[in-house]
């Protein structure tokens, strides 16, 4: 059975044809519009060039943003002026075939668990460490969307008192201090205090920024400052896993977005601070931890995935 999973980005809409295996037989990409109505359409367009050349019995299509219960209206979009969008009957309209709609987190974390790197676990929490932190819950092999459709925003957990300001509207929230974006920022803030942070502070003299790619780069090379400032995103990361685990006691985390790249060097430091944060430690079963095995395409294959053709039940 063929499903097309469409993940749409804040610069980039992802699609392709999976199979029942979660292979991707055929995927395009295209850039994102910013008209809500011509984004509608690309989405549209795109599915129905994958109908035309395959035998496809639903489509996906995940985003960002919080998805109501019955997987069809985007309640609140934070990067899309979706408000109450009734995304599900627009896409039908022009695809003609029926449409799923799912948060980009969970389709991803979907995926990972269904066929990447918590296909051998039941109790999975996968955090996403991009521009933000996205995440998604699985418990006793089901996605965990809670009573309106909208649980497992992981990185909106409040992380601090009066903290950063976030997107959501609230202060403190662990994607501030956990995300690639609090990577760069914690990177300029070492570069500003000299000492270990002349190697981040000499890129940016060269560069004008210091990007998430070239931090990783220079943790690799075994610079101090860089490797620093992922320790303090990881600590982060792990004091949030500590809270998670005493919460939901999944039997494994994984980890994905663009940091978790660095692998095991992004996963020590947090091991590190999950075990000093958990409750009862040295007492109680622990949690393993993975890097994410299916990179961008996640999202996608996931919510083709979790597509529902016409009299299936998700």
């Amino acid at each position: 059975m063929l499903k097309v999973g469409i993940d749409i980005g804040g610069t980039k809409i992802a699609g392709g044809v999976v199979d029942a295996d979660g292979h991707i037989v055929e995927k395009l990409r295209v850039d994102t519009p910013t008209d809500t109505r011509e984004l509608a359409q690309a989405v549209v367009d795109m599915a129905r060039h994958f109908i035309a050349e395959h035998d496809v019995s639903a489509v996906g299509v995940a985003a960002a943003g919080f998805v109501d219960a019955d997987r069809a209206t985007i309640i609140h979009a934070p990067n899309i002026a979706w408000r109450n969008e009734p995304l599900k009957a627009v896409l039908e309209a022009g695809i003609g075939i029926p449409v799923t709609i799912e948060n980009d987190a969970n389709a991803a974390g979907w995926a990972e668990f269904r066929f990447g790197a918590g296909r051998d676990a039941q109790h999975m929490v996968m955090l996403t460490m991009g521009t933000g932190v996205g995440g998604a819950v699985v418990l006793s092999g089901e996605l965990h969307r809670g009573g309106h459709g909208i649980a497992a925003e992981l990185g909106h957990t409040r992380f601090t008192r009066d903290g950063l300001p976030c997107g959501c509207g609230q202060n403190g929230c662990i994607e501030q201090y956990a995300s690639g974006r609090a990577l760069q920022r914690e990177a300029n803030a070492i570069a500003d205090g000299g000492g270990i942070g002349e190697g981040l502070a000499a890129l940016r003299a060269e560069k004008g920024t210091i990007k998430g790619p070239a931090i990783s780069r220079l943790v690799l090379a075994g610079d101090p400052g860089a490797i620093e400032a992922l320790r303090r995103v990881a600590t982060a990361l792990g004091e949030a896993c500590g809270g998670f685990q005493a919460i939901l006691d999944p039997e494994l985390f994984v980890i994905g977005g663009g940091v978790a790249q660095l692998g095991e060097d992004l996963l020590a430091p947090v091991r590190i601070a999950y075990e000093t944060s958990l409750p009862g430690y040295g007492d109680r079963p622990t949690a393993e931890f993975a890097i994410a095995e299916l990179g961008n395409d996640a999202g996608l294959i996931g919510v083709a995935d979790l597509a529902v053709p016409s009299g299936g039940v998700v």
